[in-house]
Formats: structure tokens, C-alpha cells, sequence
């Protein structure tokens, strides 16, 4: 009786019950199933976030390269920015299949069991790591070549203070993630770790938070500045520079808020984000100050092509005014004795004389078919 009140008791509540494993040697394992809820809630919940870095990467890569002009394929900032969406593609995908691998099955994670696991499965968990390295890589060398851009009016003392801050806090921020991957790297292939990995995750996150608010701070001084000239001058529009310095605040504002997150919010792969949102805003704003520029050129060729036509137009009603006063004189080509000649009626020479009554219907038409044509 009193064994059977006791497994009543205990199943008061079936949800807090605890499930035993038993590891190879037979040791008893004992887990409670609200931590093994716990667990598998963490992986859909990063690879929900691994997921969505893919999509909306992979959707901004394919806009970029069709978008983008082909005489401007070649240049450094558009080949940085598809690589480094490229990568974060990569990148994701590989993160995605680390938590759907060998590596988290509930028994492997629980009882330290990897022996199921193929050597690919480690590769992928190692190619993960480096490629994090290569897309901050690719991150950090398109914000040099943007300040490279921005500041290229600044004074000779100004410009180069300004390189060799953005070239230290890159660089900082490059070879603490490369020591973050070594040692990572070590740690997934033989599961033993020589310094705290927390330690080293925590000083790469805070390296580049502060190297994305550097570059995005010196853009946001820099056009902020420009635009403030611009606005003297009366001129009120959005234009490429404005567009550009609103990226930059993007850029400065929200990554940094992702990077400091995860130290107050408990949400899987947070810090992740950061790297994703910097891909994805530079090529962004790129594309739409190209887009404004390409309008702006659009207008200004509509603008050119009426202004032809409208010349065109007074030329041929002036040349007909000269020739109706040279009829009326007789005195032209087209005298009274050559038109009785040549069996040319008055109301013909008059209609060709004059552009201005027969034929300034079809000036106009042609300026503008020429117009709705550009």
C-alpha cells in the first residue's frame, strides 16, 4: 500500500517525471523532462533564426546581382557584398545542419556519447566556424573601402587618422574571431578546450559591436556634416548621400543593439544577427542610392530630349516665316513664273512655307514620341 501511494504521489504531475538513461557502461542517467523540453526548444528556436538569416540573405543576394549593372560587377564594394551574403547563406545553412546533426540527438548531447558521429558531421561544424571568419572578413573590408569613399575630401591628418583607426579596430576585431575559430575548432574535434570559450566568444562579440560602431559612427559625422552644407544651399530632396547616411544610422544602431541583447534576453543565436544585418544593409542602401541616381539621370534626359525638340521646332517655324515673306516678295525660289513652270499650286507652297500650320502637329508628335521613347 504504501509503495502504491507513493507512485500515485509521483504522478501527480506526469509533466515533472523524470526519464533514466543508461550510458554505455550501464550507469544510470537520470533527466527530467521539462530540461529535455528545454533542449529541444533551444534548437527550433535557433534554427527558426538560422533560418530566416538564410532566406533574407539569399533574397538580397539574388536582388544584387540582378540589379546591379554589369559595368559594375567589377568593383571591390559590389564583389565584397555578394561574398559576404554568400557566406552568411553558407554559413546558416551549415549551422542549421550542426543542430538538426548526430551532434544533438539526445542521447549524444546528454551522455557525452559522439561515437555515432561521421567525420563529415565534424567537418561541417568546423567549415561553420571559419566561414564566421571570412564573412566578418568580408564585412570589415567593405566598410574600409565605404570610409575609404567618405572620407576621401577630409584633410590629409584627418583622412589618415581616420584609415588608421578603422584598419586597428578591423583588424582587432578580425583576430580575436580567429583565435574564437582556432580554438572553437579544436575544442569540435577533440571535445577538450585550453582557454574558457565563453571568455573568447564574449571579447570577439565586443571587438566587432565596436569596430560596426566606429565605421557607422565616422559615416554618420561625415555625410551628417555634408548634408547639413547641402541643406544650406536649399537642397531638401533625398539624394544618394542622404540615403546613404540612413543606411549608416541603420547600421550603426541596430547591430549594436543585437550585440548587446544577448546579455540581458535569453534568445538563442542572437549575436548571430549582427553579422546578417550588416550584410544586408550595405548592399541595400547601395542599391538604393543607384536606383535614385539612375531616376535622376532619367529625368535629366527626358528634360534634354524636350528641350531638342522644342529647338527643333522653332527652327522650322522661323525658316517657314523667312520663306512666306520671300514668296510674298516674290523674289524666292519658288517664284510666281517657276511655280506656273512647274504646275505647283498656291495652297501647296503655302502648306510647305508655313511648318507652323501644316506641320506643327507632327513637330510636336515627334518630340513627343521622343520623349514617352526615353
Amino acid at each position: 500500500m504504501g509503495s502504491t501511494a507513493m507512485v500515485n504521489s509521483s504522478l501527480a504531475d506526469p509533466f515533472t517525471q523524470t526519464i533514466t538513461l543508461h550510458l554505455a557502461d550501464g550507469t544510470p542517467l537520470d533527466l527530467p523532462l521539462s530540461e529535455l523540453d528545454e533542449f529541444m526548444l533551444y534548437n527550433v528556436q535557433i534554427c527558426i533564426n538560422f533560418a530566416s538569416q538564410i532566406g533574407a540573405s539569399f533574397i538580397l543576394l539574388v536582388v544584387l546581382l540582378l540589379l546591379t549593372k554589369p559595368d559594375k560587377r567589377r568593383a571591390p564594394i559590389f564583389v565584397t557584398n555578394v561574398l559576404s551574403l554568400a557566406l552568411n547563406v553558407i554559413r546558416n545553412i551549415l549551422q542549421c545542419l550542426y543542430f538538426t546533426g548526430p551532434f544533438n540527438k539526445i542521447y549524444a548531447y546528454y551522455g557525452q556519447d559522439y561515437s555515432h558521429v561521421a567525420g563529415k558531421d565534424y567537418g561541417i561544424s568546423v567549415t561553420a566556424s571559419v566561414l564566421t571568419v571570412l564573412l566578418l572578413a568580408c564585412v570589415e573590408s567593405s566598410l574600409l573601402l565605404q570610409i575609404r569613399v567618405v572620407c576621401c575630401t577630409l584633410p590629409s591628418r584627418y583622412r589618415l587618422a581616420t584609415y588608421g583607426v578603422s584598419i586597428l579596430t578591423a583588424l582587432l576585431a578580425i583576430a580575436f574571431r580567429f583565435a574564437l575559430c582556432v580554438e572553437n575548432s579544436k575544442f569540435i574535434v577533440t571535445l577538450t578546450y585550453e582557454t574558457s570559450l565563453e571568455l573568447l566568444d564574449n571579447a570577439a562579440n565586443i571587438t566587432t559591436s565596436i569596430s560596426i560602431c566606429w565605421f557607422c559612427a565616422a559615416f554618420v559625422t561625415k555625410l551628417g556634416f555634408a548634408l547639413h552644407q547641402r541643406r544650406k544651399l536649399g537642397l531638401d530632396q533625398f539624394r544618394p548621400m542622404q540615403i546613404i547616411f540612413i543606411m549608416a544610422c541603420q547600421t550603426l544602431v541596430i547591430p549594436a543593439i543585437f550585440s548587446i541583447l544577448p546579455y540581458f534576453v535569453k534568445t538563442p543565436g542572437m549575436s548571430s544577427q549582427v553579422l546578417t544585418l550588416v550584410s544586408i544593409f550595405l548592399p541595400l542602401s547601395s542599391l538604393w542610392a543607384s536606383a535614385s541616381i539612375g531616376n535622376r539621370s532619367s529625368q535629366a534626359t527626358i528634360t534634354t530630349t524636350t528641350s531638342e525638340g522644342m529647338k527643333l521646332r522653332q527652327k522650322l517655324l522661323f525658316s517657314g516665316s523667312s520663306m512666306g515673306s520671300s514668296l510674298s516678295n516674290g523674289k524666292g525660289p519658288l517664284s510666281p513664273a517657276s511655280t506656273a513652270r512647274s504646275g505647283t499650286s498656291n495652297a501647296t507652297l503655302a502648306q510647305h512655307a508655313y511648318p507652323d500650320i501644316g506641320g506643327r502637329g507632327d513637330v510636336e508628335a515627334q518630340a513627343l514620341h521622343a520623349e514617352h521613347k526615353v
